[in-house]
């Protein structure tokens, strides 16, 4: 099994259905839409709309100005919370986070019982959460922020792509706006079209970001706290499950560790 990635994003639920809420702050010299509730969404409010555009739809708009500094202590808090599953948690942007999980996943029963497991204790936490377990950082982005995230395999991986936009391949606005208006909307209409005309239009970005997501292009998550210098492992033939063998496997363990600390003096 290849490197598993795990992209998470989630925004807040549990407020009242009335009236919708908002956040907003200012963007290109005005103030915009920066997060909504699900209510404010179906309405047909959207991120970076103006505030007096929105308030003109709907008069009774609850609009909170953001606080990116308590957001970022929020998610560090999180991030915390997730070293639980693995000690590789990795920011991603304002409202996400990435967790490699390889070798770890079997502790939880396996990559869909983490899954259920994380996405259900954000529930009940108050977070409305969405997440994606793959072999690619990208194609777990893509996954959780654009589709239904899940736990999805190799094989599958281009079929799920293929029904994404193309703004799932964390392409900059203008490249998703150029795309577009050329037809090309999703990212099936740029997995079989020719590569050197894209490239000459739309530079290497794209096709680079589309090979992550497919896992062709290697993208290691970088964790927000220091992996250890010295590592090692012991592999077992069966599983082990007393105290007194798990003490014994990690004594051994840490024996192997000796000759490489003794290199260094430490």
């Amino acid at each position: 099994m290849g490197r598993k990635r795990w992209g998470l994003s989630w925004r807040s639920k549990g407020r009242p259905e009335t009236p919708p809420i908002v956040c907003s702050g200012k963007l290109n010299n005005a103030m915009r839409l920066t997060a909504l509730d699900e209510l404010a969404e179906r309405l047909g409010l959207r991120k970076e709309l103006g505030v007096a555009e929105a308030r003109a739809m709907y008069p009774m708009l609850e609009v909170a100005e953001e606080d990116p500094a308590a957001d970022r202590r929020l998610l560090e808090a999180i991030a915390d919370w997730c070293d639980r599953y693995t000690p590789l948690v990795a920011f991603d942007g304002k409202d996400g986070l990435f967790l490699d999980i390889s070798g770890c996943a079997y502790l939880f029963g396996g990559e869909k019982a983490l899954l259920k497991d994380v996405l259900s204790r954000l529930f009940h936490m108050g977070f409305d959460a969405r997440g994606a377990v793959s072999s690619s950082s990208g194609l777990s982005w893509a996954a959780s922020r654009f589709g239904q995230g899940g736990v999805i395999g190799d094989e599958e991986a281009e079929h799920v792509l293929m029904s994404l936009p193309v703004a799932a391949l964390r392409l900059e606005g203008q490249t998703v706006a150029a795309l577009k208006k050329l037809g090309l909307k999703y990212i099936g209409d740029v997995i079989d079209a020719p590569r050197a005309p894209l490239t000459r239009r739309f530079g290497p970005e794209l096709l680079l970001r589309l090979d992550q997501a497919l896992g062709r292009e290697e993208e290691p998550v970088s964790p927000r706290r220091p992996v250890a210098s010295l590592s090692a492992e012991s592999r077992l033939i069966e599983p082990i499950g007393t105290e007194e063998q798990i003490l014994a496997v990690t004594r051994q363990v840490a024996m192997s560790l000796q000759p490489s600390l003794e290199a260094r003096g430490a």
